[in-house]
């Protein structure tokens, strides 16, 4: 493969650098005049991968198109242009990508006009990048989550100038206002708080991806919050990579707690937030979330391992112990409390020991929700280094097992809910049937109930009649 004089390729090295320059802020969007009208005419489709942050970068990245003329396509036969917004957590992710860029070759082969994009944080990765090119020439744009802005401008040289495009760029980051966005949802908005990550747990390759830990400022975040308000939606999540350590960039002196509490008293009806790490969580955050109705009881708090030796070679620097306090003041503080968690099994070489330490404190906190994963290496990470002995079937046992724990508590705590009313914020008819609406509780809880005259947006008292592991059952109460 020809590296090409214009390219920018992705150095894991350099994108774990970390210094002390302030963090540059940049609050105009810039369309070059001979890139304005370039998707007059044109369709874009979007698929994406990954978490909530994926899925905002994608409201912008739809929003830029929109913005140069590019609209939504019908289907994807006679589509102009696919961008594929990728996630680097784990190895699976990575096959299901690379197998979607694969079915595009069809349509490529049918139309070479067609521009197939990915970007994202799997294209941070210069392994994943370089296999790309060697092997998937279908692919005629690549960038990372550094440049979206820069999106009009690659989308010039790749349909005008008819390059192949790849700029991606290693680097600690910066903060961009006022991008268009084309919001997904009408009642449910993601806000943006903060970008990238500075823990380094060492099995996680966002801080590479991302970028260092860097703060929007509380007076942008409130006016975006606000605005939604105004727009008439009904629930925001703001979002982090670890929403905890908002602020501690800044100068202004302000912390997670205090953009809590101003967001509380902007009067939109339902606040979340993810993701939370628990070294970072403080008691002034427990105290917010309790005094405001309109912050949900509800809290995604990983924990990723029960052993302290494990959690210790994770780098999450807290214990055991120290997790099981915190829940604790979570649940003493918090009425009506509901806490998720993320757990990773087989780390390298976690003893039969450590795991039963997992499943000890998954009984005593009793989750309403669990993430499971085997442990997947990502290259790159200190964990991808480290020697390994756990066979896959020891693995894929100890994750049947955390299953069957963590499950037998989550419908313990949902069939609670039968007999109760519940509000429940409308989403629209659920998945699998058309006739039966779809919502979540203030704690989370997916339900999915009958009733008349209800619309997406919604708020809905629904008497629960059966619990199910994963969700509630019910009817909406007519007044």
């Amino acid at each position: 493969m020809k590296i090409k004089e214009k390219w920018s390729l992705p150095n894991l090295k350099e994108a774990a650098r970390r210094t002390r320059s302030a963090v540059e802020r940049v609050d105009q969007f810039y369309i070059p005049a001979n890139a304005l009208d370039l998707g007059e005419g044109k369709t874009y489709a979007i698929s994406t991968y990954g978490c909530q942050a994926n899925e905002r970068d994608s409201e912008t990245i739809a929003g830029i198109l929109e913005t140069i003329g590019f609209r939504p396509a019908d289907d994807l036969e006679h589509v102009d242009l696919i961008i594929i917004n990728t996630c680097a957590i784990r190895q699976n992710a990575e096959e299901k990508v690379l197998g979607e860029i694969g079915n595009f070759k069809r349509l490529y082969r049918n139309n070479k006009n067609l521009v197939i994009g990915v970007c994202g944080c799997m294209a941070q990765e210069d392994a994943f990048v370089h296999l790309v090119l060697e092997k998937y020439p279908q692919v005629r744009l690549l960038f990372g989550t550094h440049n979206i802005q820069d999106l009009p401008v690659m989308l010039y040289d790749v349909m005008v100038n008819h390059e192949k495009v790849v700029q991606v760029y290693s680097k600690e980051g910066e903060v961009y206002e006022n991008l268009p966005v084309k919001r997904f949802g009408q009642h449910k908005a993601w806000v943006n708080i903060m970008y990238g990550c500075d823990k380094f747990c060492t099995y996680c390759i966002v801080p590479y991806t991302r970028g260092k830990q860097r703060s929007r400022t509380m007076d942008e975040i409130l006016k975006e919050v606000q605005e939604l308000k105004d727009a008439g939606y009904k629930e925001v999540t703001l979002l982090g990579q670890n929403v905890n350590a908002y602020g501690k960039d800044l100068d202004e002196g302000i912390d997670f707690a205090t953009l809590l509490e101003e967001t509380a008293k902007i009067g939109i009806p339902r606040i979340r937030f993810m993701t939370s790490h628990p070294w970072d969580f403080t008691n002034e955050m427990v105290d917010v979330i309790a005094q405001y109705d309109n912050i949900m009881p509800f809290i995604h708090l990983p924990v990723q391992s029960g052993d302290d030796e494990i959690l210790r070679r994770m780098g999450r620097r807290y214990s055991a112990e120290s997790y099981l306090k915190l829940y604790k003041k979570i649940m003493d503080t918090i009425p009506n409390a509901a806490v998720s968690t993320d757990i990773i099994v087989g780390f390298p070489n976690e003893s039969d020991e450590a795991f039963e330490h997992t499943l000890e404190l998954v009984r005593q906190c009793q989750f309403d929700n669990a993430f499971t994963f085997i442990y997947s290496p990502r290259l790159g990470t200190p964990a991808a280094r480290m020697e390994d002995d756990i066979d896959m079937d020891t693995k894929r046992e100890r994750l049947y097992r955390l299953n069957e724990e963590w499950n037998r508590h989550a419908l313990k705590k949902n069939k609670a809910y039968v007999g109760k009313t519940v509000t429940v914020l409308v989403d629209g008819a659920s998945k699998n049937n058309q006739n039966v609406f779809a919502g979540h509780t203030d704690t989370n809880k997916l339900v999915n109930f009958t009733g008349t005259n209800v619309r997406a947006g919604d708020f809905v008292e629904v008497l629960i009649t059966d619990a199910k592991t994963f969700s509630l059952d019910g009817k909406a109460v007519e007044l």
